[in-house]
């Protein structure tokens, strides 16, 4: 892990869709009124004609890109996360997954970490939102080199993508030779002390963790479950076998995300007890994201303190 080099997702995810667009014609874009936000607007630049601001109309503008699927296009939308899975959950539920088209929703500025925007603002509901609905697929992607590859990868697939993305900057994680798959957890480690299973923002805070715990003597592994749905099971149950603690961490609810989605596997295959560290049903507040992954649990120094518990 890169320490000193860090991009927020979102900006990744507005330089992949702009390459993506080079290599395939049949990608449009929508954006709500959001695109220096989101980044789209490096695709609307270099390709206006199949750009679409909607302005602030997220339901139309969901339902314009599933009328862009039924033509043969492959729309990304791309808003803010509250506005995204939030304001636009009816659409999304039964104009795209219903029929189960192929669009792209792009979800920026997602978790706590979005930081002074405030409550109203932070999304931590969505990855519950999305995940329960029959034939989406949810990501949520931790790095400049995992974004990049997800932004590209789910143009190959047919069918609905959440993907979710962070206003906030994180370290590079992988190198451009790392593969990952749709669906398959990345393992950092090999130690047996303990499991940190984590997602998006919180995968540096746990590979962090991971350091300075191992200075101790306390060797740990680190899941990236880039992919929530679907889960990779066979990985939760094998770190349940071989390792002594499993945590998981999220910068979401703790209720219907990435914690509830590792219990439910577990609870099916093989009980095991797994701390939840994440947002504990409440809203967020007002501060630097700095100051609010401290305040709500979820940092490196939290995975530490379970560890020495």
């Amino acid at each position: 892990m890169d320490i000193n080099n860090k991009k927020a997702t979102r900006q990744s995810y507005g330089e992949a869709l702009l390459e993506l667009g080079k290599e395939n014609e049949k990608v449009v874009v929508f954006d709500a009124d959001l695109s220096a936000a989101t980044k789209t607007n490096l695709f609307a630049k270099e390709f206006p004609n199949r750009f679409f601001d909607m302005g602030i109309a997220e339901q139309n503008m969901i339902s314009t890109a599933a009328g862009m699927a039924t033509c043969g296009k492959i729309p990304y939308a791309s808003t803010f996360a509250v506005f995204a899975a939030g304001r636009a959950y009816d659409q999304i539920r039964n104009s795209v997954c219903y029929p189960n088209l192929n669009v792209k929703i792009c979800a920026t500025h997602a978790g706590v970490t979005v930081g002074e925007d405030g409550a109203t603002h932070q999304m931590i509901e969505d990855i519950s939102l999305m995940r329960t609905l029959p034939n989406m697929t949810v990501i949520s992607t931790s790095d400049d080199i995992e974004t990049k590859w997800a932004v590209k990868e789910i143009s190959k697939i047919n069918g609905p993508i959440y993907l979710r993305l962070s206003r906030h900057e994180t370290p590079v994680i992988y190198d451009e030779n790392q593969k990952f798959e749709i669906g398959k957890a990345i393992q950092i480690g090999d130690g047996t002390n303990g499991t940190i299973f984590a997602t998006g923002v919180t995968v540096s805070e746990a590979l962090k963790a991971q350091e300075s715990l191992k200075e101790k003597g306390v060797n740990v592994r680190v899941i990236d479950i880039h992919t929530i749905k679907p889960i990779d099971k066979e990985m939760i149950i094998k770190c349940a076998k071989e390792t002594k603690k499993i945590v998981s961490i999220e910068d979401h609810n703790i209720i219907g995300g990435l914690g509830s989605a590792i219990s439910e596997v577990l609870t099916e295959e093989y009980p095991a007890k797994l701390v939840c560290l994440g947002i504990h049903d409440t809203f967020g507040k007002s501060g630097k994201a700095e100051e609010l992954m401290k305040y709500f649990g979820i940092t490196a120094d939290d995975i530490i303190n379970e560890f020495n518990k």
